[in-house]
């Protein structure tokens, strides 16, 4: 962390706030040319965000008490689900991200989780090769209720 930020467990006012910062970060991916043509999940709502926030596993990232990155993840089995990482465009390159993932690690650690999983684009540097950089390998789909598309990859970081 650095004196210009700092984290914090999410609050529930801050679901709005994460909306907001995955909607702007959501710029980077529309405008890859790597994606180009593919459609781009929405965001999730602060409805959806608040949910996620009331189970106790989502991490904000704060500036001057603006939320500019989160963590926001979910128990799923023995492991948490990472549903979603996302810094403000005017606040990446900071380590707020890498920062973020090793305190979801620490929780989820201390929380008995056994690992944690969540699915990104394969081939985008800042999306698999990022979670690589952090811990985390690709696996192979095993839920049926999930297919994912081709450039779609699912990653788990095994926790110690």
């Amino acid at each position: 962390m650095s004196a210009d930020w700092s984290l914090r467990l999410a609050r529930l006012d801050d679901a709005d706030s994460f909306h907001r910062v995955e909607e702007d970060a959501a710029e980077i991916l529309r405008a890859a040319p790597e994606l180009a043509g593919m459609e781009i999940p929405p965001a999730q709502s602060a409805q959806d965000y608040a949910r996620l926030i009331r189970r106790g596993h989502c991490l904000s990232a704060v500036a001057h008490d603006e939320v500019i990155g989160f963590a926001a993840a979910a128990p799923s089995g023995r492991e948490l689900h990472l549903r979603e990482l996302g810094v403000a465009r005017l606040w990446q390159r900071r380590r707020i991200g890498a920062t973020l993932l090793e305190a979801l690690a620490i929780d989820a650690r201390n929380s008995g989780f056994k690992a944690i999983a969540l699915t990104t684009w394969r081939d985008i540097a800042w999306n698999a090769p990022f979670y690589a950089a952090h811990g985390f390998v690709e696996i192979a789909n095993e839920n049926p209720e999930q297919t994912l598309a081709p450039d779609r990859c699912a990653m788990v970081r095994l926790l110690d």
